[in-house]
């Protein structure tokens, strides 16, 4: 099999943060601090636990080396603006803010995988309340409610370490209208005018010390530990500048590219909204992270976003573009929620879908076009199988890793701790033809992974979610209407929602 990789809503959880974040005392790939005399020499590494393979690391170090240097040449991954009308751009690429002052939040998330040292990292913003770029006045929560502001940069890297920094305050944040480009900074370079766009990699250096900005292209930053963290292992900075090649949108490759969660997501109901903006990618560069430098070619990368008044109570999420034989050539998204349906009462819905892509086709299984059942431990196991008029499609996956908490805008704290992520899960994905008579027909796809990204939020998770999509037939109806939003609002462009 050739592969394209071988080219060079919530309510408090449960139980506190602290009650189920374990620190990872062990798994560090390397102390660089033994090698003072490194100059810019290139190490192999067989690491000492079985999920790290090699990596290579590159040390930087005074004139006095005396060792004999690889001349490996760093990787310098190369800079593309963002182009108008580009191919594989999903629906709902764009910032969603509507300038009102409704409770709002907006977050993004960013994976590259490593398959060589069996390392990813996971990088996550989000924007909340943004029409108050700062905390509120006594006298704005009088008017407005309580409301919580910032915006937030977390990071879950290799050996699922971690990292966050968070301000308060948004009026450096920028997020484009109609396309995934967005950045923030926390601190600006002495007498610089922060971004409030997408700028080149070297001007955006001279402007900012702290802070990021990404495209569907580029990604590049650096941000430092803020100190509220102290449930988990954490690392003080981290810095990163990487290009990305789109592979596989959200739809078949050569088709118009869809929303995930159908044509109403272009409105205010049945939030929070979910798009996958990117199944799988391509990405060149480095990564700096804990005293080591992660350089990559070519590396299995996804984005994904969600925005509306709040996260889900519960939920789960299952994504994988690393597969033994098959890598780049697969790419699984999976998740599913509790979320409310509008109206005065606490009525709640359960939603899932699994999306897999593969020889540039992809398989769809949503509520309103297929059967989706999932049964989900508190931590540790995640089964998820769903069948629609052609095909049928099961995923297993595991993990023994402790997993991190991880941070997610809430209506009840703001940026707080919410979730449990690894990218260490054990995942096996079938995919069958379906027969007539509805059973399993021709194989499609058996594949396995051991760097699957795994999680679980919300709560409560007293006991294992068992549970099947249902959908009210209204909405199942309603959906599956053909609707061209696009085609629409060219008509009337002033009238566009934002975002979409």
């Amino acid at each position: 099999m050739d592969s394209i990789y071988s080219l060079p809503t919530i309510s408090p959880i449960s139980m506190t943060a602290t009650d189920y974040a374990t620190s990872i005392a062990n798994g560090h790939l390397f102390s660089l601090s033994k090698f003072k005399n490194l100059n810019n020499y290139s190490l192999k590494l067989q690491c000492s636990k079985s999920r790290n393979a090699c990596v290579v690391i590159k040390a930087v170090a005074g004139a006095d080396d005396t060792t004999k240097n690889d001349n490996k040449e760093p990787v310098k991954p190369v800079y593309s603006p963002t182009p108008s009308n580009r191919p594989l751009r999903t629906p709902h690429s764009g910032y969603h803010f509507d300038g009102s002052t409704r409770k709002f939040f907006e977050g993004w998330f960013f994976k590259v995988s490593i398959p060589e040292c069996r390392q990813s990292f996971c990088f996550m913003y989000s924007v909340e309340s943004p029409s108050f770029t700062k905390k509120l006045s006594t006298f704005e929560e009088l008017q407005y409610g309580p409301r919580f502001t910032g915006v937030g940069a977390q990071i879950l890297g290799a050996d699922d370490k971690y990292i966050c920094q968070y301000s308060e305050e948004s009026s450096n944040f920028w997020g484009s209208r109609h396309e995934l480009m967005l950045g923030n900074t926390f601190i600006a370079q002495n007498g610089a005018k922060p971004p409030n766009k997408e700028v080149p990699p070297q001007e955006f250096n001279l402007r900012v010390t702290e802070g990021f900005q990404v495209t569907p292209l580029w990604h590049q930053g650096a941000i430092r530990n803020d100190g509220r963290t102290d449930y988990t292992e954490i690392v003080k900075t981290a810095s990163w500048e990487y290009s990305t090649r789109p592979i596989y949108g959200w739809g078949d490759v050569n088709s118009k590219q869809k929303s995930t969660a159908g044509w109403p997501a272009a409105f205010p109901v049945f939030e929070p909204h979910w798009q996958v903006c990117m199944a799988a990618g391509l990405s060149t560069g480095w990564i700096e992270w804990d005293g080591q430098r992660f350089e990559f070619q070519n590396a299995p990368s996804y984005s994904e976003k969600n925005w509306g008044g709040a996260f889900p109570r519960k939920w789960f999420w299952v994504q994988c573009s690393v597969f033994e034989g098959a890598i780049g050539d697969v790419a699984l998204t999976s998740g599913g929620g509790l979320r409310r349906l509008p109206g005065l009462s606490e009525t709640f819905e359960s939603a899932a879908l699994i999306g897999i892509h593969y020889g540039g086709i992809f398989y769809e299984f949503v509520p309103w076009n297929a059967s989706i059942s999932w049964e989900i431990t508190p931590w540790g196991k995640w089964h998820v199988s769903a069948e629609n008029e052609t095909h049928m499609v099961e995923l297993e996956a595991t993990t023994e890793d402790p997993g991190t908490t991880l941070r997610a805008p809430t209506d009840e704290m703001g940026l707080a701790p919410a979730c449990r992520d690894t990218c260490f899960g054990d995942l096996r994905l079938q995919l069958w033809e379906r027969k007539s008579n509805g059973s399993k027909g021709k194989v499609i796809l058996d594949v396995t992974s051991n760097m699957a990204g795994l999680e679980v939020g919300g709560g409560p998770w007293f006991n294992t979610w068992k549970a099947k999509a249902q959908m009210p037939e209204i909405v199942t109806r309603a959906i599956n209407v053909p609707v061209d939003l696009d085609s629409v609002f060219n008509l009337v462009p002033l009238l566009k929602p934002p975002g979409l």
